[in-house]
């Protein structure tokens, strides 16, 4: 049975709320509240968000006194990191455990004068593509926006750290479906390119799409400013609704339609990604599929090699029916590049993530 001290603590834990849920405006109350001058809320922010605190006790320019009663009013829900490999290619793969609990990966890939971050923006998926090894776990919550935001701020630490090199990319290609998180991806970025936050140019940053039409339309109506792209892997929907059920409720044409619109309010193009299958999406009539869905808005195509899975059948397709395929579409006109598997000896490449140790 539970002690009525327990239930004080456990009471006491639900209520401390999260100060980075709190906007600059919404700090500057609390001060007011506690009699303090009002710059203290700017503080604050400063170490939260630009020094990227851990504790109240990092912010050493406030007094003890308000530390103390900073920590005993509010928390900092700081994901750490519960397990890190490195890949024979450079790539660093780490386990972030959350406040509650939950462990979601993320990826520093180092390559040629790119340095990217791959974060991930739920804990599993519900998607359920057949090739990817997130879509085998269940989604038990969408990551807030102070998650995201970690995962960036820790793995730019680790490209400093190991590379001597800053940041160059973020891309939300991690485990999950950003634009089912939509509140908070978007929150996530604010503070990331913010200049009172990391600062990182919207430019360098992707987030990638399983294909949900109406948040491809909110993306266009909210005027932002990041890149899309598009995991499309089948370019004709009988072959996308056997790998991707989210097709079944978003297929081609309702993509296409969205897409129109994106392009239209943005002007901005967009980038189709498709891992290759060996005989499955790898023939002539489907790169000729490609092509067309392609001249439905500017785009290029990122080719990507497919990681094996456990218990997935699929294999990548060989080197000569990939160059084929490559050479047709850039026959096309179609800017393609192909991207080369990183870490995938430890987990860490394009649909592998899973939470594996």
């Amino acid at each position: 049975m539970q002690t009525s001290e327990n239930k004080n603590k456990s009471k006491n834990k639900v209520t401390k709320k999260d100060i980075r849920a709190l906007s600059l405006a919404q700090l500057q109350e609390v001060f007011l509240a506690m009699d303090e001058p009002k710059f203290r809320a700017k503080q604050v922010y400063q170490w939260l968000w630009e020094k990227v605190a851990h504790s109240f006790d990092e912010m050493t320019n406030l007094s003890l006194g308000l530390r103390e009663r900073l920590k005993t009013e509010f928390t900092i829900n700081h994901i750490t990191i519960d397990q890190q490999q490195q890949s024979n290619d450079g790539t660093i793969k780490s386990g972030f455990r959350l406040h509650d609990g939950h462990l979601v990966e993320g990826v520093l890939i180092p390559a040629n004068e790119r340095m990217t971050a791959c974060v991930s923006s739920q804990v599993g998926c519900s998607l359920a593509c057949k090739f990817c090894a997130t879509g085998f776990l269940d989604r038990a919550r969408n990551l807030n926006a102070d998650e995201i935001f970690d995962q960036v701020a820790m793995i730019k630490a680790q490209a400093e750290k190991n590379y001597d090199t800053p940041l160059t990319n973020i891309v939300y290609m991690g485990m999950g479906e950003p634009l089912l998180n939509y509140k908070n991806v978007l929150g996530s970025i604010e503070r990331i390119t913010a200049p009172d936050g990391l600062n990182m140019s919207p430019k360098r940053i992707t987030v990638s799409t399983a294909g949900i039409a109406k948040m491809i339309k909110k993306l266009a109506d909210d005027e932002t400013r990041f890149n899309l792209a598009l995991s499309l892997h089948a370019a004709n929907d009988r072959k996308r609704n056997e790998i991707m059920a989210i097709n079944e409720s978003n297929s081609l044409e309702v993509l296409a339609e969205a897409l129109r619109y994106y392009y239209q309010h943005l002007k901005r193009p967009v980038t189709y990604e498709y891992i290759v299958f060996n005989g499955f999406n790898d023939h002539i009539e489907d790169a000729r599929d490609l092509v067309k869905f392609c001249r439905v808005i500017p785009s290029k195509v990122n080719l990507i090699e497919y990681n094996s899975v456990e218990g997935v059948s699929f294999i990548k397709s060989t080197e000569d029916r990939l160059a084929i395929f490559q050479g047709y579409l850039e026959k096309q006109g179609i800017t393609t590049t192909l991207r080369r598997s990183r870490g995938k000896d430890i987990d860490a490449a394009c649909g592998q993530l899973a939470n594996k140790n």
